[in-house]
């Protein structure tokens, strides 16, 4: 094991420990369910504005922002932009009145507003399968980082580990637990992606290529690239290169040319490049630097579509996420709900920066991923191939390594909350609801996505996330909207739209991790399938609820008022719960 593996490891050891011990703090508080929940609803703005930006900014965020601008350049910013604005929709449209209404979870909403069994069943589903979509990037990103620092090592044993310690976090502590766990994994990520990009700004000035050239990119030192998926690459002027392996249909060793055009490599070839040798890069994306600067420059086809869905995952996604919604229950009252969520606002739109940084600093130092496909790792190998080796690289490597964890860690044990807080009080699968139930809903809600990561396929963490972002704008966006600013929903309606929007989204999510061989607007629909189910789920609730409007609460008018009028009054309340 080389010293910077080493260093990378001990990082990663000291991340996970601190992590550990961080939480035995809470546990010294955690007396009774509602510590273990909600943290008995006591933390302030502030703290938790850094707990819920530690555990929204995940792996999507540390390491595939950065791969995504490596690829597609200004079209990847609407990742940053999208998962930042959606905190603004939910300041304008949920975040108050949600915890007004006393719910801990949607499906306690849905109980709230509706009072409705098939409703609250129904989210309780929608709420399980979104947070094990979220967790499956999770702990992939966690075996991709060991893998990556450690090539001695698989990847499976980073995301049992990750497992393991998320499971144990949350069990011992909780909610509470977690919060003082979460803001310190916040400040570690800012802290491990800003000191990187400090640094590299200090050692490029102004010694480097300019991202502008009518140029492919170039590798920056002799290169090899094990191609491990089929690939399809494409260049603009000949590349000549050493190869082993089946390239173009043609099992090949030795000395390879490429003319112009389209080129198939099969998994299992190894390409060896040497200094200043144009990069090929996969087929679809931008060839050129000068393109890459330019939006919309990939693959045209559809690309505004996919575009105009993907903002519309982003955006109204975060309201649905049951690891986001879970943490504003923690506030006091819905007046630091809204103060949390704009701290929040400010802290993430800092944050975004830095990974936009280093992405497009990977164009010119770690450009090889674009051929191999791994391009998530970008942040991961940057400081090593900026800087050359030596004993800053090394540690730096290391930091950098140490907030992927944290970002892992952090998102992972929300996650894992949300998820047991649903099952632990559902009275049909736990029927006492108490500490006890709650840490058995933890272990089942951590080891089953740690099962599927083990077994199922990579994708880009960004895709992955943002396949999950579209089943929660299909399903919860439309109960929390409609249920919080429109007298007519009735749960017939409710169920009606979470049936459409769920059942679409999902499936085409599912038909998207299978990776189907599906082009035109089918294939577009199956990746970013957010701009017809959104829209879908949203006509379905409205047309249903007027069709059933019988069935709309006689209090519905005393529900609203206790949604929206301030705290001052004294009209909202915190619902008596079965751990209370």
């Amino acid at each position: 094991m080389t010293p910077a593996a080493v260093v990378a490891l001990s990082c990663i050891a000291i991340v996970a420990v601190a992590s550990t011990v961080i939480g035995s703090f809470g546990v010294r508080f955690a007396r009774n369910t509602s510590d273990f929940l909600v943290a008995s609803r006591t933390v302030g703005p502030t703290a938790n504005a850094g707990a819920i930006s530690g555990e929204y900014l995940s792996a999507a965020s540390f390491l595939s922002i950065a791969g995504s601008i490596l690829k597609d350049g200004p079209d990847a910013l609407w990742y940053p932009v999208g998962f930042t604005a959606g905190y603004l929709a939910l300041l304008l449209f949920v975040s108050a009145p949600l915890r007004r209404s006393g719910a801990y979870t949607v499906p306690d909403f849905a109980e709230f507003r509706l009072r409705s069994p098939m409703v609250q069943r129904l989210c309780t589903i929608f709420v399980i399968v979104i947070g094990w979509m979220y967790l499956l990037p999770q702990l992939q990103g966690a075996g991709l980082t060991v893998a990556t620092v450690v090539p001695t090592l698989p990847s499976w044993s980073g995301m049992v580990a990750a497992g393991v310690v998320v499971i144990a976090t949350v069990v011992f502590g909780g909610m509470r637990s977690i919060t003082f766990v979460q803001a310190f994994q916040f400040w570690l990520k800012f802290t491990a992606l800003l000191l990187p990009a400090v640094f590299l700004l200090i050692y490029v000035g102004n010694d480097h290529q300019p991202f502008n050239r009518p140029a492919p990119p170039q590798f920056p030192a002799d290169t090899t690239v094990e191609v491990k998926t089929d690939v399809m690459l494409q260049v603009t002027q000949p590349v000549s290169f050493q190869a082993s392996g089946t390239l173009d249909g043609v099992q090949t060793y030795g000395l390879v040319t490429w003319n112009p055009g389209r080129h198939s490599v099969l998994a299992g070839a190894q390409l060896n490049f040497t200094a200043g040798t144009s990069v090929p890069v996969p087929d679809g994306l931008p060839v050129r630097d000068s393109s890459w600067l330019t939006p919309l420059s990939g693959d045209a086809n559809y690309q505004l579509f996919g575009i105009y869905s993907l903002i519309v995952a982003l955006f109204l996604g975060t309201m649905g996420l049951p690891h986001v919604l879970v943490r504003f229950y923690t506030n006091p009252d819905g007046r630091a709900t809204r103060q949390t969520t704009v701290v929040v606002l400010a802290m993430l739109g800092a944050f975004y920066l830095l990974p936009t940084l280093l992405g497009a600093l990977s164009r010119l130092y770690v450009p090889q991923l674009l051929v191999s496909g791994n391009t998530d790792a970008a942040v991961l190998l940057l400081p090593t191939a900026a800087l050359g080796g030596g004993t800053l690289a090394t540690l730096l490597a290391g930091l950098v390594a140490a907030g992927a964890w944290a970002a892992f860690l952090s998102t992972s044990s929300g996650l894992v909350v949300g998820v047991a807080g649903v099952l632990s009080t559902s009275p049909t699968l736990f029927p006492r609801g108490g500490v006890r139930d709650f840490r058995v809903a933890a272990v089942i809600a951590g080891l089953v996505p740690l099962g599927l990561a083990l077994v199922a396929a990579r994708l880009d963490f960004s895709q992955t996330v943002s396949l999950a972002f579209a089943v929660a704008a299909s399903t919860f966006c439309p109960l929390l909207v409609l249920g919080i600013w429109w007298s007519g929903l009735t749960d017939r309606g409710a169920v009606a739209g979470l049936l459409v929007g769920g059942v679409s989204s999902a499936g085409a999510v599912t038909l998207s991790l299978f990776r189907l061989d599906v082009s035109g607007w089918v294939g577009m629909t199956l990746n970013r399938p957010a701009l017809i189910t959104v829209p879908a789920a949203f006509l379905t609730m409205i047309v249903v609820s007027k069709l059933t409007s019988k069935r709309v609460l006689p209090d519905v008018a005393r529900l609203l008022l206790r949604l929206h009028a301030p705290e001052r009054l004294g009209l909202s309340q915190d619902r008596v719960r079965r751990f209370d």
